[in-house]
């Protein structure tokens, strides 16, 4: 199978990776908290240590491939593919005005090299671009040549969130923001086109639902329990639709959906921001949720598409370890008991952890405190550069799509 994710801790294989461009250098300070940055990374370094980030995986036998190869590869061979992903990439980039559309349309169609051309659908398109095929005087005097007609995506390099894989299948999420909703488009094309997923990948969730859901917020606890976050960008009406869908397929696994609801605040944003897998036994957690955390259990209903929810009252751990058939789970606290480390390691993702394989990590190597305290529990921890990464608030499992894991 083309995608093969029953686990968060399985040996992985395959994953999918966006190597940060131009659309970083496109940022500038007005635009900061409209696309969804606290500030702007140094492209060459953060290329610098995402390419390490790859190198580290790829020492540890991992399949490393990437966004923009795939969907490059998809429209590479049809030009009537390549025409109808540019028009709905316009129509969705808030794009008004009908002759402003044909020209971006017209220059779009005009870079002929795929790859080149879905790096620039990447890093924005702006008016100067446009002069050869704009013929609305007024409005071209009083536009700036700088002015992104099509804003860039910043965000892409967090592959985790635009779609999920569940088993054997996805989840085209609905992003939370506007600005985010475009890089969706990539995931759907190379989903339903490239002849390694196209036809043998189920969906269990569409982008045209009214209801957002984030890669981030779901986690393989087992082949038989997923957990996913009610969060500041994952609704509850979203989580019922997908357990549904999760549900009606008769070749998942999944049993049990928990639902985990916790603070809809950005320091939060995702459930794999303040918890995530680390060994079979063991999980990374930042401890300010512990106190505000609610649990449901979810399960398939007596009758066709009916949900059976009830609350779990028990702690966090207890719920964990009963759901994976164990006796105990360890949580290992972001940060240890030191407040103040707890609270800086996880703004910078010192939760985020992305397991290779059980009882072993790629971290950030700034989070030095939760990092120590990994190894003092017997997690292999290996350590990525993080300087500017970071600053796009995504630690190594929000940068990272695992395709295929080994069973466990």
């Amino acid at each position: 199978m083309a995608i093969r994710v029953k686990s968060e801790i399985g040996r992985l294989k395959k994953v999918m990776l966006h190597r940060p461009g131009k659309e970083l250098e496109h940022l500038v300070p007005g635009d900061l908290e409209r696309l969804l940055f606290d500030d702007i990374p140094y492209l060459k370094t953060a290329q610098n240590e995402h390419d390490l980030f790859a190198g580290i995986m790829r020492g540890q036998g991992v399949e490393v491939v990437y966004l923009e190869d795939l969907t490059a590869e998809v429209l590479s061979g049809s030009q009537e593919l390549k025409e109808r992903f540019i028009k709905e990439f316009i129509e969705e980039g808030n794009v008004a005005d009908e002759k402003m559309k044909e020209a971006i349309f017209s220059y779009l169609t005009g870079i002929q090299d795929a790859k080149e051309l879905v790096l620039k659908l990447m890093s924005g398109v702006r008016a100067g671009e446009l002069e050869a095929a704009w013929n609305r005087p007024l409005v071209k005097l009083l536009e700036r040549d700088e002015q992104f007609i099509l804003d860039p995506i910043p965000n892409l390099y967090f592959t985790r969130d635009p779609f999920a894989c569940i088993g054997n299948g996805v989840s085209l999420n609905r992003m939370y923001s506007r600005t985010r909703r475009r890089e969706t488009l990539f995931g759907k094309y190379v989903l339903e086109n490239h002849p390694e997923f196209a036809g043998h990948t189920p969906f269990y969730y569409r982008r045209e639902l009214p209801y957002s859901v984030e890669g981030g917020d779901i986690l393989n606890l087992s082949n038989k329990v997923l957990a996913i976050g009610i969060s500041q960008r994952t609704t509850a009406e979203a989580i019922e639709l997908l357990a549904q869908n999760v549900f009606a397929d008769e070749t998942s696994e999944i049993q049990t959906i928990l639902a985990l609801d916790i603070p809809a605040v950005r320091a939060f944003m995702h459930l794999d921001t303040v918890c995530t897998q680390v060994d079979y036994d063991k999980f990374t957690i930042h401890p300010g949720i512990l106190g505000t955390l609610r649990i449901f259990e979810i399960r398939k209903g007596d009758k066709k598409g009916e949900l059976d929810v009830a609350e779990v009252h028990a702690s966090l751990g207890e719920a964990l370890a009963a759901h994976l058939g164990l006796d105990k789970v360890t949580l290992i606290q972001c940060g240890g008991k030191d407040i103040i480390a707890s609270e800086r390691e996880q703004w910078n993702d010192g939760s985020n952890t992305l397991c290779i394989a059980p009882g072993t990590v790629v971290v950030y190597d700034r989070n030095y405190v939760t990092n120590q305290i990994l190894r003092e529990n017997g997690v292999r921890v290996l350590e990525m550069a993080s300087s500017e990464l970071s600053r796009g608030r995504g630690g190594p499992r929000c940068m990272s799509m695992p395709l295929v894991r080994e069973d466990i």
